[in-house]
């Protein structure tokens, strides 16, 4: 049975209940996955890149894995823009890819800015609720990790994309809104 953190009243602004954040950590997770899968497309070929990237699909990989156990042992309705998540994250990854290495690291770089800043509301609100150690320790590793995978795009030229403040900007943008909807849809 799913539990809520707190009551809301229509109009309030409230922690989000523990179903939320399974369900939008899972689309996150699944869209990371697609995004590197997209990238591994392209740049795949460079055995340099091919290892960076795959070492973090493979820890994405992980972390969509504790979502899927955690979407099946709370009965937690996964978003129903999976089908999108599915498309657009591969796109996501494959464009920028296809603009250069700097460009997918960018995207990297950009989406885990956003998916740490998120992931940090959300130990904020699980810091004092006991009944949820193991969520709350879970996505504090994870959070070290997606900060690990922002750490590498900076490294492997991420702020030498074109145009770097505009594509970064427009994925941040997109990241947050597909938080945003992956909450409540």
């Amino acid at each position: 049975m799913s539990r809520k953190l707190k009551r809301s009243l229509p109009g309030d602004k409230v922690p989000d209940s523990i179903d939320s954040m399974i369900r939008v950590d899972h689309a996150g997770e699944y869209g990371a996955k697609r995004i590197y899968q997209g990238q591994l497309a392209v740049l795949g070929r460079d055995p340099k890149l091919k290892k960076v990237i795959e070492h973090m699909a493979a820890q994405e990989q992980v972390h969509l894995d504790f979502f899927e156990k955690e979407i099946t042992t709370r009965q937690v309705r996964p978003t129903a823009l999976h089908p999108l998540w599915h498309v657009t994250g591969y796109a996501l990854g494959a464009l920028t890819a296809r603009m250069g290495a700097e460009a997918a690291m960018a995207c990297t770089v950009a989406v885990e800015e956003v998916i740490s800043e998120h992931y940090q509301e959300q130990l904020e609100t699980l810091k004092n609720n006991p009944r949820e150690k193991k969520l709350h320790t879970a996505i504090k590793k994870f959070k070290s990790e997606e900060e690990e995978h922002h750490a590498i795009g900076l490294k492997h030229d991420a702020k030498q994309a074109t145009a770097y403040p505009l594509l970064t900007k427009f994925i941040k943008s997109g990241a947050r809104l597909a938080i945003a909807v992956a909450k409540r849809v």
